[in-house]
């Protein structure tokens, strides 16, 4: 068709819908920044002898999730606005696969009659993808040094395919789910309960590195290279989410009316206020247990803890409730990175987190804000997805939560059982004492730590008079 023939909807590239362009991709540009500040804890808190691999892990397993939901994710997800309408969840994929009509189509020549706002929902695919990536990061904190790159990576793609199922049912306003009353507005459920269910298995199965929750005859203690380098993360991950808080709204006429993405009652202001609230009030928390404990861990986990709790409800929560909620949840947290401790449990991030923050903010949730009208679509009047037809209530925040978690657990037991079985999942216990930069890469690290300085018949040091040689305590 020649461009003279081809049709113009002017209505697909006004002013106004540039403006929520704009909206969602500077949200895109914020999840971003989120990877940056994932990426510099880890920097931080990795051995030495990992560091250059496991960073580079985890930004090709990122990539590796974000092209994969270019391919298919995305159309999962946004399935569940095809079968409000009588269509199915294969008519979604056929037109937001790679290679689908709407993702490769122009705005302006698509009629809104077929699709409104193609530009949005396409910056949309973009916006997600990063979060896909962002749910493979963060598995990777669990499995770091211990599960070799190629498991790492099948793992990858197969988490990235069952989380864009996943958010289909628990993540918008009409999917199973979330339209029977399951409420979630920041994404809880897909992408933090998700991969810390598949950690519980993959904990597990890979066990404790070397010296992390014992001395080792050969590596005394685990040692991070800098802990000052969270910080910086932390506040990097702070200065990101806003602008995807941004990205969990809708916007309907009057253009500044905010709808949450689970059709909630809020505004901007409030959600973003919200989000802040939580942070402060776990950075409190955080700072008095870790005091109180002498554990530098709870500086970080709590801030992260109060963010992780009013996550799935920044949209109802008003800013007095947040910031209490933000002030308790850093204790759930602590039991759980307390029963990981003394169980010599070698995951310090997802369990304490997600399963115990996010798991209390969920729960908290269903109890406090219970009858909040939420669901449906804006506009839709009548029938199973009528506006606000559905109410928040504590059950469908269980059922949502055993879903998620679930999810996570059956995918990691059946890769564990595939992988072992093919082509091996654990980086044996030499090859992590050495390093995997110098067997993977051929790098050497530019300073040997005291705890890595042992000589490798070491294990001659370790005997039932002397016992475990004390952190520091190794000689050059």
């Amino acid at each position: 068709m020649s461009p003279e023939e081809t049709a113009f909807y002017a209505e697909q590239v006004t002013l106004n819908s540039l403006v929520q362009n704009l909206l969602y991709g500077s949200g895109t540009v914020g999840a971003i920044l989120v990877v940056v500040g994932l990426l510099l804890i880890d920097a931080g808190t990795a051995r030495r002898r990992n560091l250059f691999n496991s960073t580079i892990e985890k930004t090709l397993g990122f990539f590796l999730g974000f092209a994969t939901y270019y391919v298919i994710g995305f159309g999962l997800w946004a399935a569940q606005y095809y079968v409000m309408v009588d269509a199915t969840i294969m008519d979604s994929v056929r037109d937001w696969w790679l290679g689908g009509g709407m993702t490769n189509a122009l705005a302006q020549e698509v009629d809104p009659a077929v699709f409104p706002g193609l530009n949005t929902f396409q910056i949309f695919v973009f916006f997600l993808a990063v979060f896909a990536g962002i749910i493979n990061v963060l598995l990777h904190f669990s499995v770091s040094e211990r599960m070799t790159a190629p498991a790492y990576y099948v793992t990858c793609v197969v988490a990235t395919v069952v989380s864009s199922y996943l958010s289909f049912a628990t993540w918008g306003s009409v999917g199973p789910l979330t339209n029977a009353g399951f409420h979630d507005f920041f994404g809880v459920g897909f992408v933090y309960l998700f991969p810390a269910g598949m950690a519980l298995v993959f904990t597990l199965r890979l066990g404790a590195r070397p010296g992390m929750m014992s001395a080792h005859p050969r590596v005394t203690a685990y040692l991070a290279p800098s802990i000052g380098l969270c910080a910086p993360g932390l506040l990097m991950i702070f200065a990101g989410l806003p602008m995807v808080i941004l990205s969990c709204l809708f916007f309907f006429d009057p253009e500044a009316l905010a709808v949450s993405v689970t059709m909630a009652d809020t505004s901007v202001g409030v959600a973003i206020n919200n989000y802040a609230l939580t942070w402060a009030g776990g950075a409190i928390t955080g700072l008095i247990l870790a005091y109180r404990s002498g554990n530098h861990a709870y500086t970080l986990l709590g801030p992260l803890a109060g963010y992780v709790a009013g996550a799935s409800g920044f949209d109802v929560w008003m800013p007095w409730q947040a910031f209490l909620l933000g002030l308790a949840a850093p204790f759930a947290a602590f039991l759980v990175y307390e029963f990981t401790l003394k169980r010599g449990i070698d995951e310090h991030k997802l369990f304490p987190l997600f399963l115990g923050s996010g798991i209390f903010g969920m729960v908290v949730l269903g109890i406090v804000k219970a009858g909040t009208p939420r669901g449906g679509y804006l506009g839709v009047e009548e029938g199973a997805y009528a506006f606000q037809h559905g109410a928040i209530s504590l059950g469908m925040q269980l059922v949502g939560v055993a879903a998620c978690v679930g999810a996570g657990v059956v995918t990691a037991a059946v890769l564990s059982l595939i992988l072992e079985n093919t082509i091996g999942m654990r980086v044996s216990e030499d090859d992590q004492i050495d390093g995997l930069d110098r067997k993977v890469w051929d790098l050497e690290a530019d300073v040997l730590t005291h705890a890595d300085n042992m000589p490798v018949t070491a294990p001659a040091a370790l005997t039932p008079e002397r016992g475990p040689i004390p952190a520091g305590g190794a000689a050059t």
